[in-house]
């Protein structure tokens, strides 16, 4: 972060200060499945016939099978909240998308842009996912303001349309694109009805405190750039293919079937 900066050092963050983030366990955790998450991107990548241009709903036609079990501590950093105005999906949902994103950062643009759609359309509609956003503003001072800014947005309960107007183009890194003139601008384009209400949540201690509580559980977890996920604790890193999500996604929702079944089998046979 530069010297303007409102969000504590990386160094600061770790256990005890992001809520029950087991800081080293848990980056140790996410590091072994940062390397299996790389075989499995590589093995899409080698597999060719074109396989990146298939679309989510042709993946969900296949049996996809069940991955490992996640590791509790990850899976414990889903919110499930019903009222958070920053995540979109049922909150009991069968697989949760944590997404660790700055705005300024053009391969969380094209997430947005060409991904997010399809599986808004395929899963999230679907009942089976949940996004969960975190704040990650890494690049600077106007990533910092930015998120304030789509925090204040979440707060009038149009977040997701501020997300959808700023990632609607591509725009200049650290070249006044987040000034405040312009995030006034893009909330208004989206819907926030109170800008006076805008403007002061996003200057707010409350603001700093949200981004901040976001960036510390993914300094926790080991992140240092951007798009980062975890699909149920497993890692998805970078703006990968639609398909990279998709069997992802069912893989998880397989896993949960899978312990759903196991945990109803050990009820019959405890009842007779």
């Amino acid at each position: 972060m530069n010297a303007a900066s409102r969000l504590p050092e990386k160094s600061r963050s770790g256990p005890g200060r992001g809520g029950p983030v087991p800081g080293r366990r848990l980056r140790l955790v996410l590091a072994a499945l940062v390397l299996v998450a790389a075989v499995a991107v590589a093995a899409v990548a080698l597999g060719g016939g074109g396989s990146a241009d298939r679309s989510a709903t042709a993946s969900r036609s296949g049996s996809p099978s069940a991955a490992p079990p996640a590791d509790p501590a990850l899976l414990a950093l889903a919110r499930r909240d019903a009222d958070d105005p920053y995540a979109v999906g049922k909150p009991d949902a069968p697989v949760v998308l944590i997404e660790y994103s700055d705005f300024q950062c053009p391969y969380c643009g094209r997430f947005a842009r060409e991904t997010k759609p399809a599986l808004l359309r395929d899963y999230v509609e679907a009942g089976v996912l949940r996004i969960e956003w975190r704040h990650f503003p890494v690049f600077g001072a106007e990533s910092e303001q930015a998120a304030r800014a789509s925090w204040a947005a979440g707060r009038q309960g149009r977040f997701w349309q501020f997300h959808d107007t700023v990632y609607g183009k591509p725009r200049e890194r650290n070249k006044g694109d987040f000034a405040e003139k312009e995030l006034l601008a893009m909330a208004e384009e989206a819907g926030v009805e109170d800008l006076d209400r805008f403007r002061a949540d996003m200057a707010s201690d409350a603001a700093d405190e949200a981004v901040a509580r976001d960036v510390e559980e993914g300094y926790a977890l080991g992140v240092s750039s951007t798009p980062a996920f975890l699909v149920n604790g497993r890692p998805v890193l970078g703006a990968q293919p639609t398909d990279v999500f998709a069997e992802a996604i069912e893989a998880a929702e397989a896993a949960e079937a899978a312990e759903a079944a196991g945990a109803d089998r050990a009820q019959g046979g405890g009842d007779e």
